[in-house]
């Protein structure tokens, strides 16, 4: 089954972990994305998501222009290897309370999903249609 190689975002998008949060906001908006995976010496560490920025910076009055994203991101990166399912994603992104999780080829993470690929997967997938009038 390829259902989470077919869903998941290939093209990673990655940020250091000495950037400021406010530059790490600039970047999501620009690449129109809702997390970054955090590098730190080649590595990719963490992740940072508009939930961490929010949550952990801006509700907490930190100088988003000052401020590192190593203070805010979220490490482990919880990851799901890549013949598992669409529906064990959604089973973990639940029990874990996240909203990305990494996908992995034998431990080497090779995308990236997010609750809203797998909405549009199972609306994809989901029978019968529902249409308007």
């Amino acid at each position: 089954m390829l259902a989470l190689q077919e869903t998941m975002t290939k093209n990673l998008k990655t940020i250091r972990q000495d950037t400021t949060i406010q530059e790490t906001a600039r970047r999501m908006k620009e690449d129109k994305v809702s997390s970054l995976l955090v590098e730190r010496d080649g590595q990719m560490v963490a992740i940072v998501t508009e939930t961490d920025i929010v949550r952990k910076a801006v509700a907490r009055g930190a100088d988003l222009g000052k401020a590192k994203v190593e203070t805010i991101m979220s490490a482990p990166i919880a990851s799901i290897e890549i013949q598992r399912t669409p529906q064990d994603a959604h089973d973990m992104m639940a029990d874990l309370g996240v909203r990305h999780l990494a996908v992995t080829d034998k431990g080497a993470i090779v995308g990236l999903l997010s609750v809203r690929d797998l909405l549009v997967y199972f609306k994809r997938v989901s029978e019968p249609r529902i249409t308007q009038d």
